[in-house]
């Protein structure tokens, strides 16, 4: 099995991965129902219309430091013998506070008060709903590292 780091270093992998993350970002936010599901896809509309291509952006710079974050979960799976998808679910609060790490980051960095004031807007519930993506985050990291 390939490591992270050297999955997403292929130019011609790199570009599939980031159109999937997307697909997987549009799917996630699709699924939210409910008051919080319409500030959560209400807010993803105010991200998106940032400027064309945004989202896609966003995901392409962040792979690297989420293929950093995820390593260890992804070592530790390999070392227990357990598939990727099996073990992200089972650490799914751990996985999406590495992720969550990165993104605090990212938006506290931002020179866009658009992005910033949504993502502390939405900020509260974003582990519940990072660790509701993780299944499908899981599968998708499998597929290309298997």
């Amino acid at each position: 099995m390939p490591n992270l780091t050297e999955v997403l270093a292929d130019p011609s992998k790199k570009t599939v991965i980031v159109d999937e993350c997307v697909e997987l970002i549009d799917a996630e936010v699709g699924d939210k129902g409910g008051i919080s599901g319409l500030a959560i896809k209400a807010g993803y509309g105010v991200v998106k219309g940032i400027k064309p291509g945004f989202v896609k952006h966003v995901v392409s710079d962040l792979l690297p430091d989420f293929a950093s974050a995820l390593t260890p979960f992804f070592d530790e799976a390999k070392s227990k013998g357990q598939a990727l998808s099996t073990y992200f679910q089972a650490n799914s609060s751990r996985v999406a506070d590495a992720l969550l790490a990165i993104t605090d980051s990212k938006a506290q960095r931002s020179k866009s008060g658009a992005v910033k004031g949504t993502y502390e807007k939405l900020r509260s519930t974003a582990k519940k709903n990072v660790e509701a993506a993780i299944p499908r985050l899981g599968k998708l990291v499998e597929k290309h590292t298997s």
